[in-house]
């Protein structure tokens, strides 16, 4: 079968004014085509949305079908956990370098999360090379 296939396509021929078209990298019209595709896209870029409902709103943040963007609140109406979401947690090697009974409770938690994954690792490589 795959013998007949390459047979039929060595009888194709192929001219260099149709390769050369579709070969051909080609760029869209830019702005002296007044009234194409250029004008539309220009029209797409400009937010039709106004200052005051883009700092009232979370524009895109619904998702939900039947309800409205939410409201941004004041961060006073926020809990507090969220302003730490982004703060830098401290690596295993600086946890190892402190006193343990010392730590707090967050850090001592993260301290034998991250412990006890690389003790994990280890045994697994461990076992992968005998």
């Amino acid at each position: 079968m795959p013998i007949n296939c390459a047979r039929l396509l060595k009888n194709i021929t192929i001219s260099n004014e149709l390769v050369g078209s579709v070969g051909r990298r080609t760029f869209a019209v830019g702005k002296a085509n007044k009234g194409g595709k250029g004008a539309a896209a220009d029209a797409l870029k400009t937010s039709t949305l106004s200052k005051e409902v883009k700092s009232t709103t979370t524009v895109g943040a619904n998702i939900l079908k039947d309800e409205a963007d939410p409201k941004v609140m004041a961060d006073s109406e926020y809990p507090d956990w969220l302003w730490h979401l982004l703060d830098k947690r401290p690596a295993l090697s600086v946890l190892r370098r402190k006193n343990i009974e010392t730590l707090p409770y967050e850090d001592l938690k993260r301290f034998v999360k991250l412990d006890n994954r690389a003790r994990i690792k280890e045994n697994n490589s461990m076992k992968a090379k005998n």
